[in-house]
């Protein structure tokens, strides 16, 4: 059995619910059963894909982007979604890496796919929509002209490869990384236990679906549950009001940044949220400040704690444990194991930070065409998150920051994140991140960068005056650095590269330079 049964299983026990709806578009499960199905036959015999091949999809939320995830996995082929967010080049990249033998793309796609033609190895090119006068094919033709009631191929297993999802690359070239049938599998137990997910739940997702996030904290678990999943193709303020109102949507998935902006419009106070059980978050530190407004509401935040590479769900709180374990990652999830050791891989005790390793059927396979980074990540079965973070004495885990984050400054160890969490109540700052830049005196010198509120007459000495009593003065910021924006992916993640390469290019700058 593979991926594509849970949709067949469905079809045969709810035929008529509504598995996706996404704006004015609904598709029940026994539509989606019969869409996947023809698709994956027409990928085999009319566009010749074979099982371990690659197929990459550039394309905003939308009903069409989980039929070929589904569709892939019924014939065990690797899915690629493509973050519709980057460059062209960036795309150039990773489809030479991955090499797929199609890429579907929407329509608004087109011409970035078209300016990069040339750069990449020969695939074929197909649309979305249903016209194919610009000489691609259409998805929704290739279903319509696919035969009926296929079986599936019994040959692919939970055991095949399935989900290629390139990381951000922060750190330099983006890795693709592999990601079994089995892999979504477990990380859906774990979302179900999470969530307490059944199939009367409706839930809500408008992070990206290029994103593992978007893809495997609520959606693909809903799916497993024969729930129902309300997508939006990007985030917008107004229509998740207008989602939770309608639909009665039980379960949510927002980033950070994406709460701060419901929390900032005049629907927050008036709109009809009761329906919501519980509201997921993670990706980033999220500041306890935020979660408590959000619970004031009388809505529940549960964080969860993961990377690409755990499909992403490690750790996580339940709706149970929120209130006792504010501010933590939760525990280790249902069907994986977490430990946090030391620089010579020594399990490490409550209350000593270390960094983050993750073990189960939930991680990668493989880093794609990297065997020297699968080896440096993945060992003995346990993935090397790079985080730092550390336990309480009840088995919480707290994430303290990146490993790469750390500041060291005249020898000692500072996490940015913390720093973060106490600019998160300072008086009209909207948002902060803090990295560290060269120094000639400390080798490192801890850097606020602001983003002031509008109207808001900010100064860098405010902004420092902020840690008195909160923090040991070494760790306090040196300089503050004032933007319009920072610089984030699609999961709202900040991008600290991005930060650092900026404040090291920056030869003077007005600010506090107190000594610790």
């Amino acid at each position: 059995m593979n991926l594509s049964g849970w949709i067949d299983r469905h079809s045969d026990f709810t035929p008529d619910k509504v598995a996706i709806q996404c704006g004015d578009q609904s598709m029940t499960y026994a539509e989606m059963a019969s869409d996947v199905a023809r698709l994956s036959h027409a990928l085999r015999y009319r566009l010749n894909v074979s099982r371990g091949d690659r197929i990459a999809l550039l394309a905003q939320n939308s009903i069409q982007s989980l039929v070929l995830a589904f569709a892939c996995a019924r014939i065990g082929v690797l899915f690629q979604p493509l973050n519709w967010r980057q460059a062209a080049a960036e795309h150039a990249y990773t489809l030479s890496d991955a090499a797929p033998k199609v890429l579907f793309a929407e329509a608004m796609f087109k011409r970035t796919v078209e300016e990069i033609a040339c750069d990449i190895p020969a695939m074929v090119f197909a649309t979305l929509q249903t016209d194919e006068t610009s000489g691609w094919l259409s998805l929704q033709n290739l279903i319509d002209e696919a035969p009926k009631g296929l079986e599936a191929d019994p040959g692919v297993s939970l055991n095949d490869s399935f989900l290629l999802c390139y990381t951000s690359g922060t750190t330099g070239r983006p890795k693709g990384a592999v990601l079994s049938q089995n892999a979504i599998f477990y990380n859906a137990a774990n979302s179900q236990h999470m969530h307490d997910l059944s199939r009367d739940d409706k839930v809500f997702v408008s992070i990206p679906l290029f994103h593992v996030g978007g893809f495997n904290i609520l959606a693909t678990p809903a799916l497993h549950a024969g729930a129902t999943v309300h997508l939006t193709s990007t985030f917008d303020v107004d229509q998740t009001f207008d989602a939770v109102e309608q639909h009665q949507i039980t379960l949510a998935i927002l980033v950070p940044a994406q709460l701060n902006a419901l929390l900032a419009s005049p629907r927050w106070k008036s709109a009809d949220l009761s329906s919501l059980r519980c509201i997921s978050t993670g990706s980033s530190m999220v500041p306890t400040s935020l979660i408590e407004r959000v619970q004031k509401r009388g809505i529940p935040v549960i964080q969860v704690y993961g990377a690409t590479e755990t499909a992403p769900l490690a750790t996580y709180q339940t709706v149970e444990t929120s209130v006792e374990s504010l501010g933590s990652g939760g525990k280790e999830g249902l069907h994986c194991e977490v430990k946090v050791v030391d620089d010579n891989n020594r399990d490490l005790s409550p209350g000593q930070s270390g960094e983050v390793m993750v073990k189960g059927p939930n991680v990668l396979k493989e880093y794609w065409n990297d065997s020297e980074a699968t080896a440096r990540s993945l060992k003995d079965g346990w993935f090397h998150t790079g985080d730092i973070g550390h336990f309480d004495d009840r088995g919480f885990l707290y994430i303290d920051d990146r490993k790469k984050d750390m500041i060291i400054s005249g020898s000692e160890n500072i996490y940015p994140a913390m720093l973060e969490n106490i600019l998160a109540d300072c008086p009209g700052v909207s948002e902060a991140s803090v990295v560290g830049k060269k120094d000639e005196k400390w080798g490192e010198a801890v850097v606020a960068v602001v983003v002031a509120e509008a109207g808001f007459e900010l100064t860098q000495e405010m902004v420092i005056e902020h840690f008195d009593g909160r923090i040991g003065r070494f760790a306090r910021p040196r300089q503050v650095f004032f933007v319009d924006s920072l610089p984030r992916n699609a999961m709202g993640k900040v991008l600290k590269d991005e930060l650092r390469a900026l404040v090291n290019s920056i030869h003077k700058m007005e600010g506090c330079t107190s000594s610790a």
